[in-house]
């Protein structure tokens, strides 16, 4: 098939993408709703290790534009880690773990204290546990990095579209 003709059937093949109703969800950028929305949230202290790096890769993520002014939200969350060792060898030890990280968030408005979001996020991540214990806490930890990682943009893609929802024009 030449270029022209697979042109034209990649072009056949988007029309009916012209009106499915997808909007991009960071509109205007910096200066859009959602990005405005998040750069007003602000994440007190979470409480362990766990709670130190998901805060971290939150603010990382909520910080893409620039604070201006006082938050007008305040995410809340409260984390459970678990470490369980399964997969047992013959000789009765634990030959696999799985790390899970679950997250409650709300996010409050500050101005009125109501709870605009509630909701739930979770994580988890197998791990190897191998003769070497340096290699198998070192292991754990990077589950744990990874996990916070990934429970963090969670929250904040579902946090992205909560906002989207209620700047969107009601019809």
């Amino acid at each position: 098939m030449n270029r022209f003709a697979t042109a034209v059937l990649l072009g056949l093949a988007s029309l009916p993408l012209a009106g499915c109703g997808l909007q991009p969800l960071y509109a205007g950028g910096g200066s859009g709703a959602v990005a405005q929305g998040l750069a007003g949230i602000e994440v007190p202290p979470i409480e362990g290790k766990a709670g130190w790096l998901v805060r971290n890769a939150l603010n990382d993520r909520l910080s893409a534009a620039s604070r201006a002014g006082a938050p007008r939200y305040r995410l809340d969350v409260r984390l459970d880690d678990k470490l369980e060792g399964f997969g047992l060898l013959a000789d009765d030890t634990v030959g696999r773990e799985r790390r899970t990280l679950r997250a409650r968030y709300q996010l409050v408005d500050l101005a009125s204290g109501g709870i605009v979001y509630d909701a739930t996020a979770g994580a988890d991540a197998g791990i190897d546990v191998v003769s070497s214990e340096y290699a198998t806490i070192a292991a754990e930890q990077t589950a744990l990095e990874n996990l916070s990682r990934e429970i963090a943009d969670r929250i904040v893609t579902a946090l992205a579209l909560q906002l989207r929802a209620q700047s969107a024009p009601r019809h």
